[in-house]
Order: structure tokens, then sequence, then C-alpha cells
């Protein structure tokens, strides 16, 4: 039997399915106007996720996270069902934590009662600016979301909910770094993540809407110079928030700045159990519930495989590195950049990320070190402007 490993796992109910159609997705199937209560995980299979989930991942808390496609399209009578199915296996002694990651589109006052009167965080996703975000991210018509979604952003604040927002990084948002974070840091919601979008086509080229190195790096940057002058202590942002978190001697948080991966496993809408959000194929499919154990695929020896490849086929350059402690290669699913050694595997944003740490740690730690010595975040970023 497979010894027990720590896990989390990410459902996606709707599949997806999404009523909206971004330009860089990568996991679309747009909505065409289907039944979704039909084509939604079964009440079956939902009790035995949720049954099961709870019963094996071990720990006090045990965190759900909703994603799609769309999760929203599953409607608020699913998400009921969600908490009774929680109250029900939820032993004395433990406690959920549910986390919906959204679009924002169907968001309205229904949705903000049930979220504030569960207690469940969100992250919505928005990227920056009107103009950026409306390049990328239309509904299903073809039209920009920007002004629906800012305004579910505040309609949830009104509500007392303080959603996390997520912002892709494409070349046009890496050019215009630092009106995308003033926008979003003007929604005073507390916390902000980039995701860089690397796609590339059939012949294994590199989009033009991805962002290039060169431009990731300078895109950090000139975030950070905004970040660490006017909003430290008032809002975080994930990388920079991770960054810090390694350099005080802790380990990071999350996958594509830890050593090895592979502790989130993928639960679709049909029970069919994967390594990674970012390889939803037949490839990386460990099973299927309600035939399979999560503790077992997650212990198991190709979950294993797949979480310590990403340590072990670092390239030399990797491995040589000075920024390897904080970043241990990034994401595997961007590692395919011939280096100028010749080396296969190289993370493709490596340059725009050792471009942003040089710049930032020096920052970051002497901030740091000012934090200890008594002074406010006021203070550091006053001293931090002089210079």
């Amino acid at each position: 039997m497979s010894e027990t490993v720590p896990f989390v796992t990410m459902a996606k109910p709707i599949g997806s399915f999404c009523n909206m159609s971004c330009e860089y997705c990568y996991y679309l199937h747009a909505d065409n106007g289907e039944d979704f209560a039909n084509i939604r995980m079964s009440d079956s299979l939902l009790e035995t996720y949720i049954r099961d989930y709870i019963a094996q991942c071990g720990g006090e808390v045990v965190s759900f996270t909703w994603h799609g496609g769309e999760p929203t399209l599953a409607g608020l009578d699913f998400y009921e069902k969600v908490m009774e199915l929680e109250k029900k296996y939820l032993p004395e002694g433990k406690q959920c934590w549910n986390n919906l990651q959204t679009n924002a589109l169907l968001i309205d006052e229904d949705w903000c009662r049930f979220l504030k009167k569960h207690h469940w965080d969100i992250g919505v996703s928005i990227d920056g600016t009107r103009y950026v975000h409306d390049l990328y991210r239309h509904d299903a018509g073809g039209n920009g979301t920007y002004e629906r979604v800012q305004k579910a952003v505040k309609l949830l604040e009104k509500n007392g909910i303080h959603p996390d927002l997520l912002c892709t990084v494409t070349a046009d948002t890496a050019r215009n770094g630092k009106a995308v974070y003033t926008a979003l840091s003007a929604f005073r919601t507390g916390w902000i993540q980039f995701i860089p979008i690397v796609r590339r086509d059939a012949g294994g080229n590199v989009t033009p809407d991805s962002v290039t190195p060169e431009l990731y790096g300078k895109f950090l940057k000139d975030v950070f110079r905004e970040w660490i002058r006017h909003d430290l202590g008032k809002t975080n942002v994930q990388i920079f928030a991770e960054t810090s978190l390694v350099l005080a001697g802790g380990h990071s948080n999350v996958c594509w700045f830890s050593e090895t991966c592979g502790n989130v496993l993928i639960v679709e809408r049909d029970g069919g159990v994967y390594s990674c959000d970012h390889f939803v194929d037949q490839e990386h499919k460990l099973g299927s519930l309600p035939a399979d154990s999560l503790a077992a695929l997650a212990a198991g020896e190709k979950q294993r495989q797949f979480g310590n490849s990403k340590r072990d086929s670092l390239t030399q350059k990797c491995r040589n590195c000075p920024w390897l402690h904080i970043c241990h290669g990034c994401c595997p699913k961007d590692r395919f950049l011939v280096n100028e050694d010749g080396e296969p595997g190289q993370y493709y944003l490596c340059e725009g990320l050792r471009d942003f740490f040089a710049y930032a740690v020096p920052q970051l730690e002497e901030a740091m070190d000012l934090s200890r010595k008594g002074k406010s975040p006021q203070e550091i970023m006053t001293l931090l402007r002089r210079k």
C-alpha cells in the first residue's frame, strides 16, 4: 500500500465549460447553450468526492477549491448541496475552507449572500485595465467584459467580501505594467496574483500574445517599483509575498516556486483525476472516482514521478543559478527552451525572473531588515523612495 502523503484537490464541477471565450485560454469549452444542470458533476459523484476527500486528506482544515471553466455555471443550488455534504461528513474537530475561482459574470446579490453566509473565499479574474482586459477576455458573443467584472468586484466589496484578484500577464499586459497594477490596487481588495501567459502553436512556436522573458522581467520590476514604494503593508502581491517568504527562511506555498510539485490533484466533472491543472490529458490521468482512492492516487508512483521530475529535470544552468532556492525552475509546463548552453528544458521566462530577482531581492531584504528593526511600512516606504 502506498504511504500517505499530504495533498489537496481542485474540483471542476462544470469541467471546461465557460460563459466567456478568452483568447488565451488553454482549457476552453465555450457555452453553446448547454443545459448545465445536466452536464455538471452529478449529485452522487459530488457526495463521493466530498466524503472521500474529507476522510482521506488529513489535517484539521479540509481545503476545497472550485474551479473551471466557469464554476458558477453549476448553479447556486449545486453549492448549497456542497455545504450540506460538507456538514454531513465533516468530523468533529475539523473544518472546511472553500474557495471559488470565477470570472464573476454571474456574481449577484444572491451569490454574495451565499459567499458571506458560508465564509467562502473567492478569486476573480480581471486583467487590470479596461483596455488590456477587453483585448482578450470576451463573453460568448465576443464582447468585452471589463465593465461587468469591475461591477462584480465592487458588489463583492460592498457585501464585505474581499476577493483575490487574478491577472494574466500577456505581452500587452506586460507593456502596461504600471497602469495594470494601479488599476488593480485601486480596488483595495488586499491580494493580487499575476499569472504569465505562455502559449505555443501546433508547430511549437510561442504565440504573439504570450509574454516574452524580457517583457516579463520588465513587468515584474514595474509592478514591484510601485508596490514597494506605495503599497507595502496595504496590498499583497503573490510573487512578492512568496519571494519574501523564502528569503525569510520559509518554504513557498505555491507549486511553481516549490522544489517538487504534484500535491494538487484535479477532479473533473466526470470523476476523472489528473496530475495537474496544466496536464489534464490522458497521459496524466491517474484514475477516477468512485473507483479509486484520492489518497492512493496522490501517493502513487505515477504521481510521485510527476512531482519529483520538477526537481530531477532541472538544467545545469538552473542548478548553478543563485536564485534556484527561490524559484526551483518554476512550472514544468513552460520548460521547453533550449538555453545558450544547448540544454533543452529551460524555463521559458527564466531570464525575466532572473532580472526581477536581481532587482527586487536586495530591496526586499532591506525592507525586511528595517521591519525587524521596528520600522513601520510607511517609514520603510519613505526610506526606499528616497533612494
